[in-house]
């Protein structure tokens, strides 16, 4: 027999005809062994690139940021807006003409600018009211300023409402600057009037202008009786967020930031050459140089840190998130749009156990209220009804009595007849002979 052809031997291991692979005698020598592959979790993946792939698209999609700046005229707000993002967007201030006419009301004016930093775009514009705080009679000087804030967020909410929401435009304000007159003593009424107002509708910054007409200890002075001030009337200002697992680095930068506000800044977008021959931006005085950029003039540095580098991102998602939401679910329900609170609402597995539990206690005991009042209420109608069945059995049990007695009374009566001799009743004869008598006469 050839080699081609198996032999009775193999054909005794095999299975119609095709050798059984799990007969320990058929093993083939020439088939080499393939090892099992394991993937394991400590080896590389790739989606530790999620956070390039954000910055990418980030990057190519570019930002937008909206500051508006409250305050007096003169405080020197177009100049520190110039100072923050090295840019002119302000031009020089011509002052008016004493025959000129004023504005009458505060205007609300907004510039908007391109800016290109290392490759990142940013769109930023500013908010400025021009007039604010100018008049004799300031009590309504708040209302344009927080008309524009809701207009912007109406205009927001109606994009969100579109069909169509590919492109959204955020035009909301995610910082306001509010510049503080250094008078050095506390808040003006004004200012707490127009905080009060604002508070709950932008990330409020407060900002002490000019500090360089203050001394150190005057501003050190200043800062608390306005903090004192704030604290008093329940403004909420914008503190930097803390979060888990933070660096000590970036805590005590926090806690640093925290420490200076508000902020005693000078603003200046001049460069001066100071006695060393630096080129500095800042102001020159008979007595000195004030420098912008020095942290021992002035909290400039912290104000740009925690606006521009820092705390951007934040100043944003806050403005969504809360600031927008609250007056969006405020908007909705004053339009008579209802929602239930429990949609969309993160539930803590143990809390909601806990809740159900007092609502299962509140329902066992409105129960017991229930059956208690259904108790008592069946006992009054059964002693009513008892009390009824007493006083019928108390009614004929006295003409029960009374005819008895009654009875007695006739049988004691025919008694005594009986016992005297007389008869019980009128004899016939004598009856007819009175009738017969009475006819004869």
């Amino acid at each position: 027999m050839s080699d081609s052809y198996l032999s009775a031997q193999d054909l005794s291991h095999s299975h119609n005809g095709y050798p059984n692979a799990s007969d320990p005698s058929f093993a083939p020598s020439n088939v080499p062994s393939v090892p099992t592959i394991r993937k394991k979790l400590m080896g590389y993946v790739g989606f530790a690139n999620l956070p390039n792939q954000v910055h990418r698209k980030s990057v190519r999609k570019g930002f937008q940021f909206t500051a508006m700046v409250v305050g007096e005229s003169g405080l020197g707000k177009s100049t520190l807006v110039n100072t923050l993002f090295n840019t002119t967007l302000y031009p020089p201030k011509v002052p008016l003409a004493p025959s000129e006419e004023r504005p009458k009301t505060v205007a609300i004016e907004s510039i908007g600018a391109d800016i290109d930093e290392n490759g990142v775009r940013l769109h930023l514009t500013v908010v400025d009211t021009p007039g604010f705080g100018d008049f004799v009679n300031n009590d309504d000087s708040w209302r344009p300023i927080v008309e524009n804030i809701e207009s912007r967020f109406d205009s927001y909410l109606e994009q969100e409402n579109r069909v169509n929401r590919s492109k959204i435009v955020d035009n909301r304000i995610h910082a306001c600057l509010y510049f503080i007159q250094p008078t050095g003593h506390s808040l003006k009424q004004l200012d707490i009037e127009v905080m009060r107002r604002l508070h709950t509708k932008v990330n409020l910054i407060p900002i002490i202008a000019k500090a360089d007409t203050l001394t150190d200890e005057e501003v050190l002075q200043f800062k608390q009786r306005v903090l004192s001030d704030i604290a008093y009337h329940n403004i909420q200002i914008f503190q930097a967020p803390t979060y888990e697992n933070e660096d000590e680095e970036t805590i005590a930068e926090a806690e640093e930031i925290a420490s200076k506000i508000p902020f005693a800044v000078v603003g200046s977008d001049q460069p001066i050459q100071t006695p060393d021959g630096r080129i500095v931006r800042g102001r020159v005085y008979p007595w000195g140089v004030v420098e912008v950029d020095n942290e021992d003039h002035c909290d400039f540095v912290k104000l740009r840190q925690m606006l521009v580098r820092t705390y951007m991102e934040e100043l944003r998602e806050y403005t969504n998130d809360v600031l927008y939401e609250n007056w969006r679910t405020e908007k909705l329900l004053s339009m008579g749009v209802l929602q239930d609170s429990s949609v969309f609402k993160e539930i803590n597995p143990a809390a909601r156990l806990q809740e159900e539990r007092v609502m299962h206690e509140a329902k066992l005991a409105k129960m017991e209220a229930e059956m208690k009042m259904v108790f008592s209420q069946k006992v009054q109608e059964k002693e009513s009804k008892l009390k009824q069945s007493e006083e019928e059995l108390y009614a004929r049990h006295k003409d029960m009595k009374d005819t008895l007695e009654k009875q007695r009374n006739d049988l004691e009566d025919k008694k005594r007849r009986l016992e005297s001799g007389r008869p019980l009743t009128p004899e016939k004869g004598s009856t007819q002979r009175k009738k017969g008598f009475l006819r004869s006469t």
